[in-house]
């Protein structure tokens, strides 16, 4: 290995967790008075599934996170045949801030970027998605000491899956894709992807629940932990 590059989210930090219950605490505090608010937060868990499945879109549309989380209440909002003006906002303002506030580093995290960093292995952080927030997350939680190269969407102008994007880490890292690996908990973006470029791609699954059935995907190493890998 003479080249790392690892994922952001749900790799190094737990950006899922809680999700649902930031949206459903989001959504009752601001729910119009003529709404019953359980009814707008299963509209909203509706809306979401919909709004991101859209590839397309969810490629737009990650790259400015408040927005799109904005939109999908008024998608919501829209589908019950609601007006109320700013309810939107405010909404995805609190959903925001309550999983900024909630979002930790996995326990792992640390100790093993300190384990490669000790090894003298080159790190590069590949992530999608919107430039403010990724560089917020990297700054507060204190990642960027560890990385020779970081490489955002949102700052970059591409995102995986992008050739460009995994070649531009291995660029700042001087390091040849065949002796370098990717580690992440997306199967397309951090295996397919880079292992069709000759990298290792490494899948974490944290919850170990292995491979959905059918998966053409096929892992160089499957870990639970970035511990499993150090």
């Amino acid at each position: 290995m003479k080249a790392l590059l690892l994922d952001l989210d749900d790799t190094l930090l737990d950006y899922s967790g809680g999700v649902e219950a930031h949206w459903e605490a989001a959504v009752r505090t601001h729910a119009p008075a003529a709404l019953d608010p359980a009814t707008l937060v299963a509209v909203v868990a509706e809306t979401r599934r919909w709004f991101w499945e859209d590839p397309a879109r969810h490629r737009r549309e990650r790259l400015h996170m408040l927005g799109a989380w904005q939109h999908i209440v008024e998608f919501a909002l829209e589908r019950l045949g609601v007006e109320a003006a700013g309810v939107a906002g405010a909404i995805a303002r609190d959903f925001a801030a309550r999983r900024r506030a909630a979002m930790r580093l996995f326990p792992d995290t640390l100790e093993s970027l300190e384990r490669f960093r000790r090894r003298g292995v080159p790190l590069g952080l590949v992530t999608n998605g919107d430039a403010a927030q990724q560089r917020d997350k990297i700054e507060r939680h204190g990642l960027a000491p560890f990385f020779g190269a970081i490489v955002i969407e949102g700052e970059f102008g591409a995102g995986k899956p992008d050739a460009i994007v995994y070649r531009e880490a291995l660029a700042q890292l001087g390091a040849a894709p065949d002796a370098a690996w990717m580690v992440g908990d997306h199967l397309e973006f951090d295996v397919e992807a880079p292992q069709s470029l000759g990298l290792k791609g490494v899948w974490v699954d944290r919850e170990g629940r292995g491979l959905p059935a059918g998966s053409p995907v096929r892992p160089h190493q499957i870990v639970r932990s970035l511990r499993d890998l150090a």
